[in-house]
């Protein structure tokens, strides 16, 4: 007992160890109906926040919550393998909080695509046990099935889980056509509808913001040098 509590409480291990409370406090918070799932969720994509940042990392279909939570779990597991195989026999002293950094880096950069390959697998499971849940449905790619109306609605399939239908309301000059394929960007909760854009204008959108940020770190360290 005494050298699990010692692995618990040593760095980078403890990170998780709080984290990972902290989480499961979350959930049970969650299963006493005291804490919403879609705890991180916005009603649209736009703007610079956590549920926006994990669908760009590759977490669309899934509350951000949960998202994290199994990211979490993942990278927790990486740390505490590499702590029990090789940090705990070494005397690093202390080197040991930077090697720790560097373990937590790593330990999240190997996580992360096998959480997002493990979250995109279970979002039918959500789309069919959680239907309440709109908002984690932002980022996922729809196709198109109907023509849009003189309203501008039109209905249209995820494309990953043809089953699931959603309605879409499209604004003058940039309605629905049918077979196209668009990204779906913002739930209106009034009409529980979304507001969508065609993939390539979405990917554009992204590969410019990426760009555009690139250039801003580079401006802000060049202004600090």
């Amino acid at each position: 007992m005494e050298t699990v509590r010692q692995i618990a409480l040593s760095f980078p291990v403890v990170v998780f160890s709080a984290l990972l409370a902290l989480a499961a406090l979350y959930w049970l918070l969650v299963a006493l109906r005291l804490a919403p799932v879609e705890c991180f969720e916005h009603d649209s994509l736009k703007g610079d926040h956590l549920a926006s940042t994990l669908v760009a990392l590759g977490f669309a279909g899934v509350p951000a919550s949960f998202a994290l939570t199994v990211l979490l779990v993942l990278a927790g597991a990486i740390t505490l393998g590499v702590e029990l195989a090789v940090l705990r026999w070494l005397p690093l002293g202390l080197f040991r909080i930077p090697v720790g950094v560097a373990l937590l880096w790593g330990a999240f950069a190997l996580a992360s695509p096998l959480a997002a390959g493990l979250c995109h697998g279970l979002h039918r499971w959500f789309h069919r046990h959680a239907p309440q849940q709109r908002r984690c449905l932002l980022g996922e790619k729809v196709e198109v099935r109907g023509e849009a109306d003189a309203d501008g609605w039109a209905a249209a399939v995820l494309v990953d889980d043809p089953a699931w239908q959603v309605r879409l309301h499209g604004k003058p000059g940039n309605l629905p056509r049918v077979g196209e394929r668009r990204v779906l960007v913002k739930y209106v909760a009034g009409e529980d509808a979304y507001r969508s854009v065609p993939e390539v204008e979405y990917r554009e959108a992204r590969s410019h913001l990426s760009r555009l940020r690139l250039h801003q770190r580079r401006g802000g360290a060049e202004a600090s040098s």
